[in-house]
């Protein structure tokens, strides 16, 4: 993949500031993408988007094809018609610094119905807009809305534990769920409409500014998703649809029981019959969406941890041999030869996967905050190569100031005597060698450019719940940080041409 050199921001629309409770994707993304652009970047990395649901989780959704219904700007459907300013006057009293996913969700929920109701009076090109969205999604919009429809019915239960008639998508049963469910699956087919009608409108926004979005691809998707439940033979499940085996990671120093994601793992071998369509589909709908893909968990495409679904932990798992090269010359068969694809391959990484990367050309992600223990660690600058990812920090570890004030002293020390500065400046030292790398790419978090603590950290991998929920608030990011950030890009030549 050919790339230019630029630099940009991880921040997930959630985290945006707004009077909702949640960012969303109405007036304040508008302008964070503005101020990056007159930062002087050209990127914004963005967490999954799809709609989010065990632990409010975007790497744990009910399909891995839909949008979030969350993120979908009220202010937006009030300029619309569909919603009006009193409507939203009696909204809860939502945190400005956090997302509080309780109080939000079912007022966000009811706002949207409110919504649908008014659609129905929509003037007819509105309409006609729906129905045509409905026609080009078709192929996953059906599953979908049915399955949430379904879902609804059924007091939010997984549907493995749905009647049998419904679970095993009895030709019959759905007939009638179909029929008998006609209004909520429209409602949630209009919920899609929506998002990506709002989103659809900010990339393009985003591209006017010379933006380009990374997106994020799970490798794995729930079990309780509208994909397991329509496409159970692609999917390692029991007779009665419950997971035979499931995806984590072995114990490591971090970890000694390891960690048990639970995700049900691919059936390779059918994939691979069908020629990986479903992935295939999967990127497509993906690149409609977004410019660049973060491929989560790259190294599961090389070989995978599989763990039975029966065990509590993760301890006794077995390493499985992936797709491999196969699954990536399918891909290129279909996408092109040079996949948009940036790889996740943190952690350990085997001789298979650094063959696939340098075979399909892909580049990895280095994360300066895991470099520092001597002089031979690849994730310092002077042993990157140009065709990488480089960031401070992601969403899975600490704020770059968190981490520093509580590392071992000798990471700490170590971590001065290479970045030649003292404490009072640590964060944007760190930047600075970030976007003075050769790396292509240099990404920071929200949160380290603002240069907060632990307190604003987004994700906590292993814990299931007060995830996800930081947000920004404007008064936070000055004309200062947006001039500093400008002359990073001036002076290390990431400007766009």
């Amino acid at each position: 993949m050919k790339l230019t050199r630029s630099a940009g921001i991880l921040l997930h629309p959630t985290s945006l500031p707004g009077p909702f409770g949640i960012g969303d994707l109405g007036p304040s993304a508008y302008r964070f993408v503005d101020w990056l652009a007159d930062a002087g970047c050209r990127l914004w990395q963005v967490l999954p988007l799809g709609p989010t649901g065990y632990g409010n989780s975007p790497y744990q959704g009910f399909s891995a094809f839909a949008g979030n219904p969350h993120l979908i700007s009220l202010e937006l459907l009030v300029q619309d018609g569909l919603l009006t300013e009193a409507d939203l006057c009696d909204r809860p009293s939502f945190p400005a610094s956090r997302v509080d996913f309780g109080r939000l969700i079912p007022w966000k929920l009811s706002m949207l119905e409110r919504a649908f109701q008014r659609f129905e009076a929509a003037p007819d090109s509105l309409r006609a807009d729906f129905e045509a969205f409905c026609l080009e999604h078709a192929s996953w919009l059906e599953d979908y809305a049915l399955f949430m429809a379904l879902k609804e019915s059924q007091d939010g239960r997984a549907w493995n534990v749905w009647p049998q008639a419904l679970r095993v998508r009895q030709a019959s049963a759905l007939e009638w769920a179909r029929r008998e469910l006609a209004a909520a699956v429209a409602r949630f087919s209009f919920y899609q409409f929506l998002f990506f009608r709002q989103w659809s409108a900010l990339r393009a926004h985003a591209h006017r500014r010379y933006i380009q979005i990374i997106g994020d691809i799970p490798i794995f998707v729930a079990h309780d998703s509208a994909e397991v439940w329509a496409h159970p033979e692609l999917f390692c499940l029991d007779a009665h649809s419950n997971p035979t085996v499931v995806a984590g990671v072995p114990p490591d120093f971090f970890s000694p029981s390891g960690q048990l994601w639970g995700n049900p793992l691919y059936r390779w071998e059918v994939h691979k019959e069908t020629s990986y369509q479903w992935w295939i589909d999967r990127f497509r709908a993906a690149l409609k969406l977004v410019d660049l893909i973060r491929l989560d968990h790259f190294r599961g495409f090389a070989g995978y941890y599989e763990i039975p679904a029966d065990h509590p932990t993760a301890e006794h798992g077995r390493w499985v041999p992936g797709p491999g090269s196969d699954f990536f010359r399918a891909l290129q068969r279909s996408l092109g030869a040079e996949l948009p694809i940036i790889a996740e391959d943190l952690g350990v990484i085997t001789p298979d996967v650094s063959a696939l990367l340098h075979e399909f050309h892909l580049p990895g992600m280095k994360v300066l905050q895991f470099g520092f223990s001597d002089p031979r660690n690849p994730f310092l600058p002077h042993n990157y190569s140009s065709h990488c990812v480089a960031y401070t920090g992601t969403h899975d570890n600490d704020t770059s100031r968190g981490w520093f004030e509580t590392a071992p002293p000798a990471e700490r020390e170590f971590a001065l005597r290479y970045l030649r500065t003292n404490e009072t400046d640590f964060v944007w030292d760190l930047i600075r060698a970030v976007w003075a790398s050769v790396a292509v790419f240099a990404i920071v978090p929200m949160q380290d450019l603002l240069g907060l603590g632990s307190e604003a950290r987004m994700n906590y991998p292993g814990r299931a719940h007060g995830n996800w929920e930081w947000r920004m608030e404007w008064a936070m990011l000055t004309e200062a940080e947006k001039e500093r950030l400008r002359e990073f890009n001036y002076l290390y030549n990431r400007l766009a041409a």
